[in-house]
């Protein structure tokens, strides 16, 4: 046993051969960890709801949850294509800012020359805002998916590029002089230490980018105005249809959640 890591072998009731705690997978566990925010959303709801009846308030202002479930039943078919759009744009920005972001800070760790002349760029691309940039790229590209993505690239680029910059650069010192002491290569310090080493700081990266890159597309959708959830709650809103707006903000809270979800799984799957 290594000084202060645990001793698992007595743990084998428990502990899977991930690592992880079985327990945790229980349904007592489950209800456990689902019971409080259920019981918060279902506060919220009928609060919510008494606040509409009680005030009586109009639909046009302000729709009731009934309404609201109302509209996402008879517009579902409609959401779903435009979810479907949303979701492409922020898939192929994020997995486009995920290895333009890798490959910066892989190679900004190599070649600190590179750090000081790139990094003022990456910081410059994040502070511009994106309703400035957007009519830009429309304007050169067109507005198709492309484009937006594009859009959506320039916003996750920033968090995975400084991410894993932090990870790569924060390294044990006590690891990289056992290396040395063995006489590895820089290659192999670089493959068997640093990224390692450097793996929850880019996890913790790729949940912000994530969420930036459903945030991304609903932008570029709002200034395309053709297709997507973003353009769903331009054009409902518009024309004052309340409820359908508020369905199409349901789905996208709901498409922003699995996509946080997707590095949350990869990081349960790794450790």
């Amino acid at each position: 046993m290594v000084d202060g890591e645990p001793d698992r072998r007595g743990y084998r009731a428990v502990w899977g051969a991930t690592g992880g705690p079985l327990v945790r997978h229980s349904p007592t566990a489950l209800l456990a960890r689902a019971g409080p925010p259920v019981a918060v959303l279902v506060a919220l709801l009928l609060a919510w709801q008494a606040l509409v009846v009680v005030y009586a308030i109009p639909e046009l202002i302000l729709p009731s949850p009934l309404d609201v479930a109302r509209a996402l039943a008879e517009t579902y078919p409609r959401l779903l294509a435009d979810a479907a759009v949303t979701a492409l744009t922020a898939g192929l920005g994020l997995l486009a800012g995920t290895a333009i972001g890798l490959v910066l800070a892989f190679s900004m760790t190599v070649s600190r020359s590179l750090a000081r002349t790139v990094l003022p760029y990456v910081v410059a691309l994040r502070i511009a805002p994106l309703i400035a940039i957007a009519p830009l790229l429309f304007l050169w590209f067109g507005r198709g998916i492309p484009a937006r993505a594009l859009l959506v690239t320039s916003l996750t680029l920033f968090p995975m590029t400084i991410a894993t910059l932090d990870g790569l650069r924060n390294t044990p010192e006590s690891y990289l002089a056992l290396l040395e002491s063995i006489g590895a290569s820089d290659w192999k310090v670089f493959l068997h230490v640093r990224i390692p080493a450097a793996t929850p700081s880019v996890l913790a990266g790729a949940k912000i980018a994530a969420t930036l890159s459903v945030i991304g597309a609903v932008v570029a959708e709002f200034v395309a105005l053709n297709a997507g959830l973003g353009y769903r709650v331009f054009y409902t809103a518009t024309y004052l249809r309340t409820a359908e707006s508020f369905a199409a903000l349901v789905v996208l809270s709901a498409l922003g959640i699995a996509f946080y979800l997707l590095p949350v799984a990869l990081e349960r799957g790794l450790w």
